[in-house]
């Protein structure tokens, strides 16, 4: 894959990590806290109605963010470290099991019983597991960012066709 489609694809990785970043504190910040303004006969048909579109609209980009990730193991930009996407890769994978095991259960329960004030009060003190992963993972895609940005697509395509050129020393 040539550097310059490997630069569209981090880009579209870093996108989609900003999108569904944004989509969780959303969730986070804005929904959870006003569930409880919503009333016990509407919660449950509200909270299922909100899981489905949550599903499609943040969980899928979020696995494909992650799907992209393992990628970028092999097809990432010249300048960016391996490592780097390990890390994040490693955080997103920190957040997906809170999700798992702690987040999934809660929003499970809400959505057999409907409104729960100690349930939703749990999602919210437990939530900062997933704001913390995430907030580091958005510094280190903003690190690689800066990497990609300050050195164009064509020096290190050049570096690479001269690390691989049996004539350079003739």
């Amino acid at each position: 894959m040539s550097e310059n489609l490997k630069r569209l694809l981090f880009m579209l990785v870093f996108a989609l990590m900003f999108y569904v970043g944004g989509a969780s504190f959303v969730e986070s910040f804005v929904n959870y806290p006003t569930w409880k303004l919503i009333g016990a006969g509407e919660f449950k048909t509200y909270h299922n109605a909100l899981s489905a579109l949550i599903i499609r609209l943040m969980v899928l980009p979020w696995l494909f963010e992650i799907f992209l990730t393992i990628v970028l193991i092999w097809l990432r930009p010249h300048v960016i470290p391996r490592m780097a996407i390990v890390v994040a890769l490693t955080l997103n994978l920190i957040a997906l099991v809170s999700t798992i095991f702690i987040q999934i259960p809660i929003q499970a329960e809400l959505g057999e019983t409907g409104l729960s004030l100690h349930a939703i009060d749990k999602l919210i003190e437990t939530d900062p597991i997933r704001w913390l992963a995430l907030i580091l993972k958005a510094m280190v895609y903003l690190w690689m960012m800066a990497l990609v940005v300050k050195r164009p697509a064509a020096d290190a395509e050049s570096d690479d066709a001269q690390i691989f050129n049996p004539l350079k020393h003739l």
